[in-house]
């Protein structure tokens, strides 16, 4: 099977750089007309550059493909809307929305302000649902999307001095649940990626030696597989230095106390086996838990229910 995007267009934006660029060149090797966004800010989201941007549309033009430039701040809803009019303009569609736009502001949660706190929440969890959010009507009217949302292992895991970041990119997999149910009759897929790459993000995390290993390059087929039409849904694709992953959210069965047993010194001896993995499931919609807990309190008590 060859993946091929001939006559689809794509949106990516924080793709001056790193991950953006190396996704954005990978669409379009593959047939997407791409519409590269990138503020051309600082990695802490401050100033502003068109250059990034451009330099990258100039690169898929020298090998042939259609690219335009675009300089919108995905935190402005009205940026954003100019944004995907543009590409409307440009081409009559959008079928692929990348949200990898993003900034840092690491800071130990002692010392981190409200306003980098905000800031971060803005960028990441912000920026991904109003991009989404211009482009969710026009992917329902032509019955075809695919959005990825990029997540992180500091919001799947945890990470040291990235509160902000975490919370955002844990933020978007709620996102991504929530409109993969709500995109499915439309044919639109939500996925999410979390990369770990080597780039300006993390030139301070990575060991010297490990930071050419990890080459975004060799996370970006992850993207191209996500933007196709084979691509599945309300997936976390773990990516990085060529290896792939699929992270999940899993609910052990747990147990049930009835009125009369229920304290909190009951969970707190029982809680070896409601932490016990065995049995554990990943559920598909929120109201699989309520039913779930539902079934196993009407059995403790003998009450019948469908």
């Amino acid at each position: 099977m060859t993946i091929r995007l001939d006559g689809q267009v794509a949106i990516v934006t924080g793709a001056g750089q790193g991950l953006g660029r190396t996704h954005a060149l990978a669409l379009a090797e593959r047939g997407a007309k791409v519409l590269v966004n990138d503020l051309g800010g600082d990695r802490d989201g401050s100033g502003e550059s068109l250059e990034t941007a451009t330099a990258v549309v100039a690169e898929i033009k020298s090998q042939g493909g259609e690219a335009c430039a675009n300089g919108a701040n995905v935190a402005d809803y009205d940026q954003v809307q100019a944004m995907v009019q543009q590409a409307l303009d440009t081409w009559g569609r959008v079928d692929i929305l990348i949200n990898n736009a993003g900034i840092l502001r690491d800071k130990s949660f002692l010392k981190m302000t409200p306003e980098d706190f905000r800031t971060v929440i803005e960028v990441h969890l912000m920026g991904s649902f109003l991009c989404t959010k211009a482009v969710w009507a026009s992917m329902r009217e032509q019955n075809y999307g695919r959005i990825v949302f990029t997540s992180s292992s500091s919001g799947l895991y945890g990470n040291f001095g990235q509160s902000n970041y975490g919370a955002a990119k844990m933020g978007v997999i709620g996102l991504m649940n929530v409109l993969h149910l709500e995109g499915a009759k439309y044919n639109i897929h939500v996925n999410a990626l979390a990369p770990a790459a080597g780039t300006r993000m993390t030139e301070d995390i990575f060991p010297a030696e490990l930071f050419d290993l990890f080459a975004p390059a060799a996370v970006s087929p992850g993207i191209v597989f996500l933007s196709s039409p084979e691509a599945p849904s309300r997936k976390i694709l773990s990516a990085g230095a060529g290896s792939f992953a699929v992270s999940k959210l899993y609910e052990t069965e747990g147990v049930n106390f009835t009125p009369a047993e229920l304290t909190a010194e009951a969970i707190a001896t029982a809680w070896a086996e409601i932490d016990n993995p065995d049995g554990q499931r990943e559920l598909q919609a929120g109201g699989e838990q309520s039913m779930k807990f539902a079934h196993q309190a009407a059995t403790r008590q003998g009450i019948q229910i469908d």
